[in-house]
């Protein structure tokens, strides 16, 4: 066969659809022979009623011989298109009585089907398999998974429904796309990544899947990047004056790899190597070997500390050398401290990068939002009732989410209670609920540090498993509308996205007064002398830590520091952290920060932006307004806000209005109105997030009744929930620890 495409036979149109496109996601791949003086889309040959394969894969057109599509073309000249009503309509609806025929392109025109697999059946736009409506649980639009476009979730012919986890939503031309690029071993649900089912359902409802590689696969030279070695020197101080990437080989500037992963480097000169025999480990490797060395290690009791036990030094809350000092007197010691040292972090952002790139491979980046609400489609419609104590937030969520009847994927309702008083119950907001929840997480004891917060180590908290409720509690809330935690420390982060092992502290981890001034002393030593005296001042400390390692030079002190962040910031926290992850599986809440751990970067390490007036604006839609005098009293009082003329602030009107200083990351439901009656002062209703304002004959006087309700109503709530702090800190150990 004399397969070609010169210039004069381009014009040859498809001999079954006697079309020129050349679409291969609509008709397949179009081939010209000049051999036979015809074209065809393979999918017009394919779906051809008349014909079948009877030849070799190499033989005539794709398997299918020059004389049966001849045979095919003269029996589909006499028959008359349905659509086009002009003749060669080659394909003809599978069902019996069916008399439609048509051709390709006028079939796709009219939302016909074509299932490229068993028979190569086709379905006309009345007997066309149709994927059943369920009960629609879905209020409003929800994005494709693939293009993040809306569409509305009803199966129809362009939006089709994931037949497996019933949460995914397609645009069939999306689909069909992915499935061409993906091909049958790689395509697959894009929430759930289950293929059998959904590839099946595909089939059916016509989406034609490759026999292929992915067409990432096919790239030229697509992983030429894993046969290269690695030659650079990666060590955090590199003295080779031109530069790392510098290699000499035979000299003290040659490259050494290390012997355990061989994906990181150092110059000889660089490390201290006599030679290129000498062994080298890198920063990640060595610190495999000391944690597994140090889990083997006997453990003995710090200096100083001969009448506490072992279990006491290793799950010490503070320091017994110095008193106790206030949070505030310790923040500004460690922020002198910290100017004392600079430690890179240089290496561990290089692997984190890595390991970004590897977790994420060709996925498309995701809105939070998006991400947010498509976990939120697990939530039942079955809810479930929280009887919550405002005065006390953290005992009453407690006490309800680790109830055996509580499950987190029920729809949540919240009721404020005031202690055991009658009729003092009243409907109150989820999201306000929540919101006060976050605030007691955050000022809890199971983390520590001023504003970007780390595990602490808490045995209490340890003993009582409530790392993993605080851990289920945050995955709560941002599924089910909730505010964002934002007071993550980026070391915390990390290790929750890529793992510990790919994580390195700095000193601004350290909360601890006491192993802050060894790190600073260690890292000031100046000599080796002075570095060992250092060492045996500290001895008992760095041998329980499994720390202690023998120093032949001074630029082992640089390995001891990261040896000592390492263990007080990660590994002396293993146990809660790993409590703490499994409550964040809870409705797959881990899952996702570890797939798309740039969006969630933003909310759980980072507070929201302060609002402007024409944010808030925007937030509130206005309903019955009673004179056009009042909502220009409001926008007045927001720009006056705005500009520093009130006391009230943006975060203070959506307090009082929500309950929440801060837009949820997946928005406030019901969204948030505006309304004014013939009041004197402002009212809001926090379970319908309804603020109504006072109809007033002056500005003066709006402004004055705004501030008034809203800075006293705030100022009553506060009272309110401090009011039982003295009383509770003696109730149990539990809300001592987080109050």
């Amino acid at each position: 066969m004399n397969e070609n495409k010169p210039d004069n036979s381009q014009s040859l149109a498809c001999v079954f659809c006697r079309k020129n496109d050349d679409c291969p996601n609509k008709y397949g791949e179009k081939k010209t022979y000049e051999k036979w003086n015809f074209s065809v889309h393979y999918y017009c040959l394919l779906m051809s009623s008349g014909i079948w394969q009877r030849g070799k894969e190499e033989e005539g057109v794709y398997g299918f011989l020059i004389e049966d599509i001849r045979k095919e073309v003269q029996r589909a000249s006499k028959l008359k298109c349905t659509v086009c009503k002009k003749n060669g309509a080659s394909i003809g609806c599978v069902v019996p009585t069916c008399k439609r025929s048509y051709h390709l392109p006028c079939g796709l025109q009219k939302e016909c089907i074509f299932q490229f697999t068993d028979n190569f059946a086709s379905f006309c736009w009345k007997h066309r398999p149709v994927q059943a409506i369920t009960s629609n649980k879905y209020s409003s639009s929800l994005p494709c998974t693939i293009c993040l476009e809306f569409v509305e979730p009803i199966p129809t012919y362009n939006i089709l429904q994931s037949p497996c986890c019933k949460n995914a939503w397609f645009h069939r031309d999306c689909l069909q796309v992915q499935a061409i690029n993906a091909g049958v071993f790689f395509f697959r649900c894009t929430l759930c990544n289950n293929t059998d089912i959904f590839q099946k359902e595909m089939l059916r409802m016509g989406i034609h899947i490759p026999e292929k590689d992915a067409s990432w696969e096919l790239e030229e030279n697509a992983y030429q990047e894993l046969l290269q070695s690695h030659d650079r020197c990666d060590v955090r101080r590199c003295h080779c004056k031109k530069g790392r990437d510098y290699n000499e080989p035979n000299s003290k500037w040659e490259v050494k790899r290390c012997q355990s992963c061989g994906s990181s480097g150092t110059h000889l000169a660089c490390s201290s190597l006599q030679s290129w025999e000498q062994n080298w480990e890198c920063l990640d490797c060595r610190r495999i070997t000391y944690t597994s060395d140090f889990q083997k290690a006997p453990k003995h009791p710090l200096a100083n500390s001969t009448n506490v036990t072992v279990t006491d030094c290793l799950l010490e809350e503070s320091s017994s050398k110095l008193p106790r000092q206030s949070t505030v007197a310790q923040h500004k010691e460690l922020l002198r401290l910290k100017q004392e040292i600079q430690l890179s972090s240089t290496e561990c952002i290089f692997r984190r990068e890595s390991c970004l790139t590897q977790r994420q491979g060709s996925k498309f980046r995701r809105d939070i939002s998006t991400i947010l609400i498509e976990l939120g489609f697990q939530i039942k419609k079955k809810t479930k009732t929280l009887y919550i104590n405002k005065a006390n937030v953290w005992r009453s969520a407690l006490e309800q989410f680790q109830s055996q009847k509580f499950n987190p994927s029920c729809s949540i309702d919240v009721v404020y209670v005031n202690g055991n008083e009658v009729g003092s119950q009243h409907l109150g907001s989820k999201q306000e609920f929540l919101s006060h929840l976050m605030h007691h997480l955050e000022n809890s004891s199971v983390f520590e540090g001023s504003l970007a917060k780390n595990l602490s180590l808490n045995s209490q908290a340890v003993k009582e498993n409530l790392y993993y409720e605080v851990g289920k509690m945050l995955a709560i809330s941002l599924v089910h509308g909730g505010p964002s935690p934002g007071f993550f420390s980026e070391t915390l982060f990390n290790c929750l996205a890529y793992g510990p092992e790919n994580t390195l502290p700095t000193l601004d981890d350290v909360s601890d007064i006491d192993v802050a001034q060894i790190i600073i002393k260690i890292d000031s030593a100046t000599d080796l002398n002075i570095l060992n005296s250092v060492i045996s001042q500290h001895y008992n400390y760095l041998e329980v830590s499994g720390c202690l390692r023998l120093t032949t030079s001074l630029s082992d002190k640089f390995m001891l520091v990261k040896d000592i962040l390492f263990y007080h910031v990660i590994n002396r926290v293993k146990a809660p952290f790993e409590s703490f992850k499994q409550g964040l599986k809870t409705l797959g809440v881990l899952e996702k920060i570890q797939t798309y751990p740039e969006a969630f970067y933003k909310i759980l390490c980072h507070k929201p932006e302060n609002l402007s007036a024409k944010n808030l604006s925007d937030l509130f839609t206005i309903h019955s307004v009673a004179d056009v005098q009042t909502l220009r009293f409001w926008n007045s009082y927001l720009k006056a806000i705005e500009d520093g003329k009130s006391a009230t602030t943006m975060e203070d009107i959506l307090i009082f209005a929500t309950g929440c200083s801060s837009v949820p990351p997946t928005g406030f439901k019901p969204s948030l109105s505006v309304e004014s009656l013939h009041v004197d002062f402002p009212v809001a209703d926090k379970y319908r997030n309804r603020l109504v304002l006072p109809a007033t004959n002056t500005y003066e006087e709006f402004q004055e009744n705004m501030d008034f309700t809203i800075r006293d109503t705030l100022r009553l709530e506060k009272e309110e929930r401090s009011h039982i702090l003295p009383r509770t800190l003696n109730v149990s150990s539990n809300e001592e620890m987080l109050i």
